[in-house]
C-alpha cells in the first residue's frame, strides 16, 4: 500500500514500513536516524506513483493487519454500518483518537476499508485505533451486548441525542452514507439517537454527524 505526506510519516509504527521514495535531501537525515530504507527519486516519479499532494514523500507499507472482536478493551466502540467514503472513514478515525476512543468496528463485505485515501486523512490516527473487522454487524452487536455495552444507532428519528444519560459502556452506530442504518442493525440496537435540526438541510454528513455524537455520548465521563 503506498500511502504519502511527512505528517503520515511521523505518526506511522516504522515496523510497517517497506520503503520510503523522497524527491529532495530535506528528509533524509529523518530517516537516516530512524534506520529507514529509503530511494532518492525525481519528483515526477512520485507525481505518478500516489494521487495528492504527497510533499515529496511516498512510503510503501504492508497492507493493514484488522484486529477481532476480542480485542476490544475499551468503554466506548464506534460501529460503522457498510460505509462507503473512504473520506468520512478516516476522518471518523481521527475523531475517535482524539476522543479517545480506540476501538472501530466496520463489517467485511461492501464497506470501505483500509486504504490509501483512509491513512492520508486520518493523519496518523489509524496507528492509534483499533480498526476492527467482522463478518456480520448483528452478531457483533449480540457480542458487545453480551459484554455489558448497550447499543445506540444514529438516525434521524430517534431520541434527542442531548437529552440522555449514557452508561459506561456503550457502542454507537453510524449508517452508511446514503441508506443510513440497516433495518436489521437498527432492530438489534436498544436505543435510537438522533442529531435535532434547525436549519433547512435536514441531514448532516457521515463523519460530521460521528463527531458530534461521540463527543456528546462522552459527556458523562
Amino acid at each position: 500500500m503506498l500511502v504519502y505526506g511527512r505528517n503520515v510519516l511521523k505518526e506511522l509504527d516504522k515496523k510497517k514500513i517497506r520503503k520510503i521514495y523522497v524527491s529532495s535531501n530535506e528528509l533524509i537525515p529523518y530517516l537516516k536516524e530512524e534506520k529507514l530504507k529509503y530511494d532518492i527519486v525525481p519528483k515526477q516519479r512520485l507525481d505518478k506513483m500516489v494521487k495528492g499532494n504527497h510533499q515529496g514523500i511516498v512510503i510503501d507499507i504492508y497492507d493493514y493487519e484488522y484486529y477481532t472482536i476480542n480485542d476490544i478493551d475499551s468503554d466506548f466502540v464506534v460501529i460503522l454500518d457498510h460505509l462507503e467514503d473512504p473520506h468520512n472513514f478516516g476522518a471518523i478515525i481521527r475523531t475517535c483518537e482524539c476522543a479517545g476512543i480506540k476501538d472501530i468496528i466496520i463489517p467485511k463485505d461492501r464497506s470501505v476499508t483500509v486504504n490509501e485515501t483512509v491513512v492520508k486523512v486520518s493523519v496518523g490516527a489509524i496507528e492509534h485505533v483499533k480498526i476492527i473487522m467482522v463478518s456480520n454487524l448483528v452478531n457483533a452487536i449480540n457480542k458487545l451486548k453480551d459484554m455489558n455495552y448497550f447499543i445506540y444507532a444514529a438516525d434521524m428519528g430517534g431520541e434527542n441525542y442531548q437529552t440522555i444519560t449514557y452508561p459506561k459502556k456503550k457502542a454507537l452506530i453510524i449508517g452508511n452514507e446514503g441508506k443510513g442504518i440497516s433495518r436489521i442493525v437498527e432492530e438489534n440496537s436498544d436505543f435510537i439517537v438522533s442529531i435535532p435540526m434547525k436549519g433547512s438541510i435536514n441531514s448532516l454528513n457521515a463523519s460530521t454527524s460521528a463527531g458530534i455524537l461521540i463527543y456528546g455520548m462522552n459527556k458523562n465521563d
